[in-house]
């Protein structure tokens, strides 16, 4: 009798490294107002952003999983274990450069390759809650375009940001997508 062997031979072991944890900010383990206030705190979020937050929270604490596009295995999901903010608490850098050691290493390791990263470099690069590198081309910014974050946007363009903030994507949408509207970070 012939066994069955998995179709794809995948190499587990890649994805199974770490680097100690060096943050700054911590919103703790789980999901409740207290994280969503914590967030909003540290983001020095005006009062709308916040209520945004809360309304979030209560849209997905009130949502059942969407199991009827997705697996059961979304049920296995125990949100209390999760950290919805960590934070080196350091500005996003200008350049590949002066992006920390650590940070390149963990991109090397995901398999990103160096052509990727290269046209990648005029974007954004995220590592945990906060945004590590962004380095927005010039000729972007030369034709009109403001190109940003989330944060930098609602510091400083901020009534642009409000008029198109959580348009494409509702509060209301899903319950994943509730989750985002409370707990967002960067993007």
């Amino acid at each position: 009798m012939k066994t069955e062997t998995s179709a794809v031979d995948i190499n587990r072991n890649i994805g199974d490294f770490f680097y100690p944890e060096a943050h700054v900010r911590d919103a703790g383990a789980g999901l409740s107002e207290r994280t969503v206030h914590y967030i909003s705190d540290v983001k020095q979020d005006p009062d709308w952003v916040r209520e945004f937050r809360l309304r979030g929270l209560k849209t997905f604490l009130e949502k059942p999983l969407p199991t009827h596009w997705a697996s059961k295995d979304l049920e296995a999901i125990d949100f209390d274990k999760i950290r919805y903010y960590l934070s080196p608490g350091t500005e996003a850098k200008r350049s590949w450069d002066e992006v920390p050691d650590d940070i390149k290493r963990t991109f090397e390791r995901l398999g990103i390759p160096e052509q990727e990263r290269k046209f990648l470099a005029g974007v954004e690069a995220q590592f945990d809650s906060e945004a590590v590198y962004s380095n927005i081309k010039k000729a972007v910014g030369e034709q009109g375009v403001i190109f940003v974050g989330s944060t930098e946007g609602l510091k400083n363009f901020p009534e642009i940001f409000r008029k198109w903030f959580g348009k494409v994507i509702p509060i209301a949408d899903n319950k994943f997508s509730a989750l985002n509207s409370a707990v967002f970070s960067g993007g």
